[in-house]
């Protein structure tokens, strides 16, 4: 859902509120790197205690909120971040695509079946 708000909010600026306005493939794989970015940042915390919990030492969590607790205390902050580098470099490029790709094919299929 943070992927999909990010890239509409940054596009509907890019076409200053004019939704025919053709902002470009460059700017929209920018954008949909962006917007991946901001899902990574957004979903990671929520990642790592899942994998905590599903992992080999997950018998020492009692619970979700115990596993959160216990990451802040023991690990800080930061912890919650483990692993977003290798994220990044791998959904922003995915979601650039993906966004890429999707806005050309509409184009390609608005030209073949205008819906105006």
């Amino acid at each position: 859902m943070i992927r999909f708000f990010v890239f509409m909010s940054l596009k509907n600026w890019l076409q200053g509120n004019d939704p025919n306005r053709d902002i470009g493939s460059v700017w929209t794989f920018c954008i949909g790197g962006l917007a991946g970015a901001a899902s990574v940042f957004g979903n990671t915390p929520i990642d790592v205690v899942k994998t905590r919990m599903q992992g080999l030492d997950a018998a020492k969590y009692k619970n979700t909120w115990d596993c959160v607790v216990k990451i802040a205390r023991n690990e800080g902050f930061l912890a919650f971040y483990k692993g977003t580098t290798p994220r990044l470099g791998r959904v922003c490029f995915d979601v650039a695509i993906v966004f890429t790709l999707y806005e050309n094919i509409m184009k390609a299929l608005n030209y073949i079946w205008p819906t105006e």
